[in-house]
């Protein structure tokens, strides 16, 4: 089953005292014009689920969708665009930075970086930022189809070799996709799918050692 197929609006938050109480939930960052609405609307075959605009930078809100069963998907606010207000800029990454190192309901992340410039500074950054959850990334080298096939593995294992030092202090994967050619759906689902199955997992774990 594709878990993305099921996914449904639910709420959008400017502030995190607004953040919805979930059971367990992945989220999509990227830079800006990385291709991260084209990837969401991608996977869940909706055309306009995530909001695709010409102008990078329009996500300033952290929008929460419902999947199957009861799990939820979380796309952030792009990062790395310049030409948005100064204070708008501030507050936005103050909610993003937030959320990803505070979330406890936060198991995954898939990291948007278009193939043709991966591993930039701020991508190195928020992998950087994340480290300290100790949870899993995943890495979509989104625009696959920008790049013949040579080209596309070659990045790849290049995109692999740069994240060593990433790999060795937590789980760090990442994979080709391209939302026009509709490469690397499955692979996704499967990588999310086992996030979700490894959570429940832990938390049936859990409360079986609880004392009765």
């Amino acid at each position: 089953m594709n878990l993305f197929h099921h996914a449904q609006f639910y709420t959008t938050v400017n502030h995190l005292k607004d953040l919805p109480t979930t059971p367990a939930e992945i989220a999509f960052v990227g830079r800006s014009n990385a291709g991260k609405s084209s990837a969401i609307n991608t996977l869940t075959n909706h055309a306009r689920l995530a909001y695709v605009s010409k102008t990078p930078g329009r996500t300033q809100h952290i929008n929460f969708f419902e999947l199957a069963n009861g799990r939820f998907m979380v796309d952030l606010p792009g990062y790395g665009y310049a030409q948005v207000p100064e204070a708008v800029r501030k507050h936005w990454f103050t909610l993003l930075g937030n959320y990803l190192q505070t979330r406890s309901q936060l198991i995954g992340l898939i990291l948007i970086m278009d193939i043709r410039h991966p591993l930039k500074e701020l991508d190195k950054r928020m992998l950087d930022f994340f480290a300290v959850t100790k949870q899993p990334v995943h890495i979509l080298l989104s625009k696959s189809d920008k790049l013949s096939k040579n080209e596309q593995i070659k990045t790849l294992v290049l995109v692999k070799k740069m994240l060593q030092p990433y790999i060795a202090r937590q789980q760090v994967t990442a994979q080709l996709f391209s939302s026009l050619k509709k490469q690397g759906i499955d692979e996704v689902n499967q990588i999310v799918s086992e996030w979700f199955s490894q959570h429940d997992t832990k938390q049936t774990s859990s409360e079986a050692s609880l004392p009765n």
